[in-house]
């Protein structure tokens, strides 16, 4: 995203390393800030704003800020799969790319990588350089498939 706002992805693979990362930077490390950072990492898909309130039991709003902060800092972003509202993951290493079923829900996290060739194809074809970390592939999975 071109003029974007937010800082560049911040590379923390645990809890200890994002609370330190965020200190760093001068962020104030709030119970619900911590509250909505441990709930991040104890998920390995996506979620939504409303899922960590429910789950927290904290108000949406807050939730939202927190969320929307931590996109600002580069330890989150939002992605969009098939039809639901926008969901947040860690930015973690690397930018992980997701396939949505549209049927089930199912979320398949990827590496850019294994989605080269259909990269490759799309830039082939058309001249775009197509990108996935932001709108997920959506489709139908193999389990729905064959039921």
């Amino acid at each position: 995203m071109t003029g974007s706002p937010h800082a560049p992805p911040l590379a923390c693979r645990t809890l200890a390393e994002a609370v330190a990362a965020l200190r760093q930077r001068g962020l104030r490390l709030s119970t619900s800030r911590k509250l909505v950072l441990e709930a991040l990492f104890a998920t390995d898909n996506p979620v939504s704003s409303e899922h960590l309130a429910g789950q927290l039991g904290m108000d949406l709003s807050t939730v939202y800020r927190n969320l929307e902060e931590f996109e600002r800092q580069g330890l989150v972003r939002h992605v969009h799969l098939g039809h639901s509202p926008g969901l947040y993951a860690l930015t973690g290493h690397a930018d992980r790319e997701y396939l949505y079923c549209e049927q089930c829900g199912a979320i398949k996290a990827l590496e850019p990588h294994e989605l080269d060739t259909v990269r490759d194809t799309v830039h082939e074809r058309f001249g775009y350089r197509a990108r996935f970390t932001h709108f997920a592939i959506v489709g139908t999975c193999p389990e729905c498939l064959r039921g």
